[in-house]
């Protein structure tokens, strides 16, 4: 009987120093490699941004961003200030892209005021307003960034999605699909509409730009509604900033 205690004393205690053993090796490895994937992020983040705003290596159809080694350069030269807007309150904050979207959004919900980044950039002389946004597709998040001008009239856009269907709703990354936003108005009237993505949209070559839709993708019904849902609930958010630029 003994002997059995002993065996049973000795492999628990294995267990756990196997437990302790693993457990430290993985926090370690987490540690060393937290600043590889935070760098990741920043340079990830940053492509966005400079996308939506016209600064990418696209080629005739495809989407392509700015390159990992030319992005932080890039960054600089064509973002001229990041903003935090809480409430009425505007703060220039150069790390403002590294505020993290769906930790506002869930903090919003527990009634905390929401901080909103926003990326003020020049090229060729014109001024862009870029926000981040996210939503809900079909399976997962789906998220983007929407470059604007004063006016909330869009200058350009990317999406991308954490795992919508192959061929079907991960199409939202696709040139076809984010080129049609450019143009868009997000306002009518000088009300916020939003736009939505229609698959009753009577203007499938997207000609007209004020009937706050674009054509839908086939097949990716859910997906679609997600976006419309996302960029009129997000964007939305910013609608009084922008009022104040009408008034300066």
């Amino acid at each position: 009987m003994s002997k059995k205690t002993d065996s049973n004393i000795y492999t628990v205690l294995f267990a756990t120093a196997m437990v302790v053993v693993v457990g430290a090796l993985l926090a370690f490895i987490a540690s060393a490699s937290k600043p590889l994937i935070d760098e990741n992020k920043r340079i990830e983040k940053q492509q966005n941004i400079l996308y939506a705003m016209g600064v990418n290596e696209n080629d005739e159809t495809s989407a392509i961003f700015v390159s990992k080694d030319k992005v932080g350069e890039e960054f600089s030269k064509y973002i001229t200030k990041q903003l935090v807007i809480q409430g009425d309150k505007v703060t220039e904050d150069a790390k403002a892209y590294l505020i993290d979207v769906k930790k506002e959004q869930t903090s919003a919900k527990s009634g905390n005021q929401r901080r909103l980044p926003l990326f003020i950039g020049e090229k060729d002389g014109k001024k862009f307003y870029i926000a981040p946004i996210r939503g809900k597709g079909l399976w997962d998040a789906v998220w983007g960034y929407i470059a604007m001008d004063e006016n909330m009239v869009v200058q350009g856009a990317y999406f991308d999605h954490a795992g919508e269907t192959a061929g079907l709703g991960s199409n939202i990354k696709q040139r076809f699909f984010m080129d049609d936003f450019i143009g868009e108005h997000l306002k009518s009237d000088g009300v916020f509409k939003g736009i939505a993505i229609s698959k009753s949209n009577n203007d499938p070559l997207n000609k007209n730009k004020t009937d706050n839709e674009v054509d839908a993708i086939a097949g990716a019904t859910i997906t679609g509604d997600g976006v419309s849902a996302m960029i009129k609930s997000e964007l939305r958010q910013y609608v009084s900033y922008f009022n104040t630029l009408k008034n300066n």
